[in-house]
């Protein structure tokens, strides 16, 4: 790496004595805030790819008739964005960002438990990525099959099917070391007087979170391994030519993937829960209310997974059972939400970015929330599932929530990771953009849905145009408030001004080192003796010796 280069980068991130020369002592180190760091830069560059497939899908879909692609060429770009979107991007996404590099931090610790184990599964994702992507050119054909990889269409395609799921069952298998490193992190690593209801909310989530990623995770990968089994050996375990039961595939797919869903966007919620009281400058209503509901979701999680299987041929007593099971879901998500508006209220409320981005991270949760309580009633999801209805639901739930709740981390945590202040101004209008692009992508695919339009279809009735054609344009406008934001945070980050070790007035421990943070983090170990959210400490020494907070032309400048 060049001297130029390295100057451009916090230079507390060279202080690490290496072996290795260059980007090497990065992608060797056992630091967990490199490994954070390398985590991020590599989830982003996932979901830069993953986006693209998503902007050829819209592309193909504004107009009714083939545009651009043949069927063929659609079925696989919407495959490949599913699984790079999901296995990717979304499923390591928080937990392996944050979870490395803010995690340890707030606990008051040196490092996580298990450093070495955190450098392999790094080295986990990044090898299953590359097998995932090598699929992409082995094989008579693209992947076909969705993200979902169905039987008994998974058997007998001629797609390279095996190298695909094996290279997801290897990212599996690094997001259950994850969650095995953080809760052995939680449990043995805690600061002094730091009791478990001192911890913030933000690793409240990862720990919930963690816990799914070891219990629910090896399912889906033994399942995986029985695809790869059917095809090569001939056994017969999903294939109905051979005995097989494509429902058993089905079982074992939800029994992960509706739990991964709380991988998603469990974290997600921490981050909220974080930035929502630093931006009212006042304590979290129902602290332990918002705790506990994390392990209730992380718990209820694990019950509901036939909801998406209503169409499928079950029993009706179990489709009756699982409705009502999933009707609880909804009262831990819930308490989350009327606790965070009750934080709102009298709140000393200031509209920074990451205040922005946790605000829409209620608004769009909330309708995927309610749309999937719609889903949940089964007289309704028999008209609704397998539509476009369930394409609009699923994105305001992950990427509404999921994706709007990591930027605002990213904005809220930049200052701590990189040391430097992005433009403010810029990130507002960043957010804008992306505000009104999502919803104007993915609303109007409710009402399309609403009136029959199928998903995963190549082409559709004329009467479903308009939708699709607003559609397409709001995604313009959403990749453009993407790429701002991007652009932005380089800029920040090669030449943003240098910023304050506590810019936000955070009150938890990752803002009471310096920015960024010295390689062991504390140069004496932290004694936690209040809350995570008590502020009248932030507020005594703002109100002695006030400081300007209205930098939005300040940022980058």
């Amino acid at each position: 790496m060049s001297q130029a280069t390295a100057q451009n980068i916090p230079l507390s991130f060279y202080e690490e004595k290496s072996a290795y020369p260059g980007i090497f002592a990065w992608i060797f180190s056992t630091d967990h805030k490199r490994i954070g760091l390398l985590y991020m830069f590599t989830i982003l560059s996932f979901f830069l790819f993953g986006m693209s497939m998503g902007f050829l899908i819209r592309l193909e879909k504004m107009f009714p008739g083939g545009q651009f692609f043949q069927p063929a060429t659609y079925n696989a770009l919407f495959t490949i964005h599913g699984v790079v979107m999901i296995f990717l991007f979304v499923i390591p996404g928080i937990p392996a960002v944050f979870g490395n590099f803010i995690l340890p931090i707030q606990l008051g610790a040196e490092d996580v438990a298990f450093p070495r184990l955190n450098l392999l599964s790094w080295w986990l994702l990044v090898i299953g990525a590359l097998v995932i992507f090598l699929s992409l050119f082995t094989g008579s054909k693209l992947p076909d099959t969705g993200w979902t990889f169905y039987a008994p269409y998974n058997t007998i395609t001629t797609a390279n099917i095996p190298m695909a799921v094996f290279g997801a069952f290897l990212v599996g298998f690094s997001s259950i070391l994850t969650g095995l490193n953080f809760i052995t992190t939680v449990h043995r690593l805690r600061a002094k007087g730091m009791t478990f209801f001192r911890m913030p909310l933000f690793a409240w989530s990862i720990y919930a979170t963690a816990w799914i990623q070891i219990l629910a995770t090896p399912v889906v990968g033994i399942t995986l391994l029985l695809v790869i089994a059917e095809r090569f050996l001939g056994v017969g375990v999903f294939n109905p030519s051979k005995s097989g039961d494509p429902l058993m595939y089905q079982h074992l797919f939800w029994i992960y993937s509706h739990p991964a869903v709380y991988i998603m966007v469990l974290p997600a919620m921490g981050i909220v829960s974080d930035i929502i009281p630093t931006f009212c400058k006042k304590p979290i209503f129902g602290y332990k209310a918002i705790a506990f509901s994390s392990m209730s979701i992380a718990f209820i999680g694990y019950l509901v997974w036939g909801h998406h299987m209503f169409t499928s041929g079950m029993a009706d007593l179990a489709r009756v059972v699982f409705s009502f099971l999933t009707f609880f879901v909804a009262v831990p998500t819930a308490i989350k939400i009327f606790n965070w508006t009750a934080t709102l209220y009298k709140g000393s409320i200031e509209l920074r970015a990451p205040m922005l981005f946790a605000l829409s991270f209620i608004f769009l949760f909330s309708i995927g929330g309610l749309t999937g309580v719609m889903l949940g009633t089964l007289n309704l999801d028999l008209h609704l599932h397998d539509t476009s209805f369930v394409v609009a639901h699923f994105h305001y739930t992950i990427f509404g929530g999921f994706g709007f709740a990591l930027f605002g981390g990213i904005h809220y945590w930049f200052p701590k990771m990189f040391g430097k202040m992005y433009n403010e101004t810029r990130a507002k209008w960043a957010w804008l953009l992306l505000f009104i692009g999502f919803n104007m992508t993915y609303f109007p695919l409710f009402l399309a849905g609403l009136e029959g339009m199928p998903r995963r279809y190549y082409d559709y009735l004329p009467k479903f145009a308009p939708y699709h054609f607003w559609s397409t344009i709001g995604s313009w406008i959403m990749i453009s408030g993407i790429l701002f934001m991007f652009g932005n945070l380089l800029h920040g980050l090669l030449r943003g001004e240098k910023a304050d070790d506590n810019p936000w007035g955070g009150s938890t421990l990752e803002w009471q080192v310096p920015s960024p943070p010295p390689l062991v983090n504390f140069t004496t170990p932290p004694v936690v003796n209040k809350d995570p959210y008590d502020f009248s400490d932030i507020l005594k020494k703002r109100n002695s010796s006030p400081t300007p907070q209205d930098q939005e032309d300040k940022g980058g400048q």
